[in-house]
């Protein structure tokens, strides 16, 4: 199992909607396996499921993302998992790190744009 962390800033609905589109573009293979949406303490809650067939692990992997709205924008958390092919040990886990850095790209994309910054 593989996280990635960080603090989004901008409009939280830009924010999962940028991220979303650039995961689902890096993949023939994605599909998004189901979503939540809520709210506590008037601060949006999202999460996403993703799951895509990893050809350098041969195996499908998913990818769960959580964006949590703050005062100036959002934290984001993705774990990838299910990229083992071992039915003991993990080994093999190139397709869970691999869907990983699709977020992270995700990320550096937002930051890229103006008023996205990383903290």
């Amino acid at each position: 199992m593989a996280k990635y962390t960080d603090h989004l800033q901008g409009d939280f609905k830009q924010i999962v909607d940028s991220i979303h589109e650039d995961v689902w573009q890096q993949s023939m293979s994605i599909s998004l396996e189901e979503t939540y949406e809520t709210s506590i303490a008037g601060k949006r809650i999202e999460q996403r499921v993703y799951e895509r067939f990893s050809y350098t692990g041969g195996n499908r992997a998913s990818l769960s993302v959580l964006f949590v709205e703050t005062e100036d924008g959002a934290d984001v958390c993705g774990i990838a998992t299910g990229g083992s092919q071992a039915l003991i040990w993990k080994i093999n886990t190139w397709g869970e790190a691999a869907f990983l850095e699709t977020l992270e790209e995700a990320v550096k994309h937002w930051n890229s744009k103006p008023g996205g910054l990383s903290e």
